[in-house]
């Protein structure tokens, strides 16, 4: 099933529609603001299996993000940041960023023992911000493409419900997305570091010295 939702006046009633799909366990395909991805409900462990399952992998040893809707939710799943990363957070997010975090005791349950730490995002998307917060909770997020391989019928949310509307539950139509994925920090140690660079900017000098 395609949904076409607008991306700057999401309709609250298609937006219901799409988390109703989550809430029962489905899997979905979704705007971010870089590369569409598959998302389920976090808690949903069969729907995390079907994402490992797309994607090749066991779902213990996927290296899945947490896709929330502001940064007053990271608590929740995450463990205290100092204030330095927390200046980071104010400056990037909600934008193109993966952040690497200490993960909680409140990951559930299909992540626990295996997570000690979470890769996060909110994204700079007014689509997928109002899933998760009409969700009340984080979606699990895979980015749709093969490691380092983003092919062109990903940016085609057209193209990608034809491929996969045998495969997901829905897809949404948000327009068209892009192919460069988000940029990698992992802030789970004493210092920030850069793991990739992608579509958010980071100026290496500044931060280094910031950090």
């Amino acid at each position: 099933m395609l949904i076409r939702i607008h991306s700057e006046t999401p309709d609250p009633r298609q937006v219901a529609k799409v988390v109703e799909v989550l809430r029962d366990g489905g899997v979905i395909i979704y705007p971010t603001d870089g590369v569409y991805a598959f998302g389920c409900d976090c808690t949903k462990a069969k729907a995390v299996e079907r994402v490992a399952k797309l994607k090749g992998i066991k779902p213990e040893k996927a290296n899945f993000t947490f896709v929330f809707d502001e940064m007053s939710r990271l608590k929740d799943y995450t463990r205290p940041v100092d204030t330095v990363v927390f200046k980071l957070f104010k400056s990037c997010l909600p934008g193109p960023y993966t952040f690497i975090l200490n993960a909680n005791n409140n990951v559930p349950k299909l992540f626990k023992n295996t997570k000690k730490t979470l890769g996060i995002r909110i994204p700079e998307n007014k689509i997928c911000r109002a899933i998760v917060t009409a969700l009340d909770g984080p979606i699990i997020s895979s980015s749709v493409h093969d490691d380092d391989e983003f092919m062109e019928y990903t940016t085609d949310p057209e193209l990608i419900n034809e491929r996969y509307k045998d495969i997901v539950d829905l897809v949404v139509d948000g327009g068209y997305g892009a192919l460069v994925p988000s940029t990698i920090i992992d802030c789970s140690g004493a210092q920030p570091v850069l793991i990739r660079l992608g579509a958010g900017a980071v100026d290496l000098e500044d931060t280094s010295e910031e950090w």
